[in-house]
């Protein structure tokens, strides 16, 4: 009983199909729909494989929007080298809030040579041609940026192989600091730094004006935490001079980024940069303190970094569309092909296809076979005599 319901069920799903299909004696096959089938089979898959490759191609998209997280540290990482011994020369920070350096943190400072080693050079070179080329075509690559993953596109500087014989003759300040979010100044100027209850001093009493040398190279000034695509202008920075009383600023807007992606979220900063010089000369009315700021100021939007991708229902749907439409114009270009084949065969040979319709439509039909009666008498003919003999005897 079991087997016989499910016999049944299946037959009536099998009358239900929608889909009727025709049998295989009223199919016909041909080398053009041969050649039409795999035609067809090869850009179903090639375009199958496309849509799939779009699909999991993620973009990102770039928004706008007020930054109200007042109460977030901003968090400064520094890394630079100046042509001045580190007993010359002090760095501090100062914000709009009063507070020095010594309430965020210390810098690490390191002796060492201004003139790289030859190895060292390279490596310098090739990462300030590549920020700079980074930052002209910023906006053709930034897709390529987001997706790569790296967050350091530069490597490390490599260490020297000898050390030069005369004395270190420049200072390598490195280190971060977690910086309240508010404008402030990071500077390097000469003489050590002295806090203050309303500031702070750097003592430089027992230093000439021909001591002074703000030469600088810069590795690595970002803000935040490293993040795929965001690109940090001053990185490769190297100022050279002769003249021993100069002053460098840098003015920088420091902007809140804000990235998600499928896997993770990162609070991060990225900044633009105008750079200034300028030679201090009291005489001359150019007055200020030989140095080298950088005078940052956070921005009061923020970008929302975003990783998107489209629906699966909608690129199901597409897919869909996408090989029914090949489907369907492969068999209507098939059967347009075949029907001016055959009527080309039909205009070369006329003669063949006449003789073909004569023999058959001439041909008499065989006589339906003759099926004795019982109640019918019949004879019998004895072909060795040739005489008739009655059926019945």
């Amino acid at each position: 009983m079991l087997r016989q319901r499910k016999k049944i069920s299946l037959d009536t799903v099998r009358e239900l199909d929608s889909f009727p299909k025709l049998p295989e004696t009223f199919v016909e096959t041909s080398r053009v729909g041969g050649t039409f089938s795999i035609i067809t089979a090869c850009i179903i898959s090639w375009l199958i494989y496309s849509e799939i490759s779009y699909y999991l191609q993620s973009r990102f998209m770039f928004k706008f929007v007020p930054d109200t997280d007042y109460e977030a540290k901003l968090k400064i990482n520094i890394y630079l080298t100046v042509a001045m011994p580190c007993h010359s020369v002090g760095a501090d920070i100062l914000d709009s809030t009063n507070q020095n350096v010594f309430m965020f943190g210390t810098l690490e400072e390191e002796d060492t040579w201004f003139e790289l080693s030859q190895e060292q050079r390279i490596y310098f070179d090739n990462m300030r041609y590549m920020n700079q080329y980074l930052r002209e075509e910023y906006h053709a690559i930034q897709d390529l940026l987001w997706k790569s993953g790296e967050t350091n596109l530069y490597g490390r500087l490599p260490k020297r192989k000898y050390n030069p014989v005369t004395p270190p003759d420049a200072c390598r300040i490195y280190g971060t600091l977690v910086l309240n979010k508010v404008a402030g100044n990071f500077h390097i100027t000469a003489g050590k730094s002295l806090s203050l209850p309303q500031g702070h001093i750097h003592i430089s009493a027992f230093m000439s004006d021909m001591d002074y040398n703000f030469t600088h190279r810069i590795h690595r000034f970002s803000f935040g935490d490293a993040s795929p695509g965001i690109i940090h202008p001053l990185e490769g920075y190297e100022k050279v001079t002769t003249n021993n009383m100069v002053l460098y600023q840098y003015f920088i807007e420091v902007v809140p980024t804000d990235v998600s992606t499928f896997l993770s979220r990162t609070y991060t900063y990225q900044y633009s940069v105008q750079d200034n010089e300028r030679l201090i000369d009291h005489h001359r009315g150019s007055h200020g303190i030989p140095g080298i700021f950088f005078k940052y100021d956070t921005s009061a939007l923020k970008v929302l970094v975003t990783e998107e991708r489209e629906a699966l229902d909608q690129f199901l749907v597409r897919l869909c569309a996408t090989v029914g439409g090949i489907f369907i114009t492969a068999g209507l270009i098939n059967s347009i092909v075949q029907y001016i084949v055959k009527l080309w065969n039909r205009m070369m040979n006329p003669n063949d296809n006449y003789s073909n319709l004569k023999t058959t439509d001439m041909t008499p039909p065989s006589p339906p076979p003759v099926v004795p009666s019982p109640l019918t008498p019949t004879t019998t003919i004895d072909d060795a005599s040739a005489t008739i003999i009655p059926a019945d005897l």
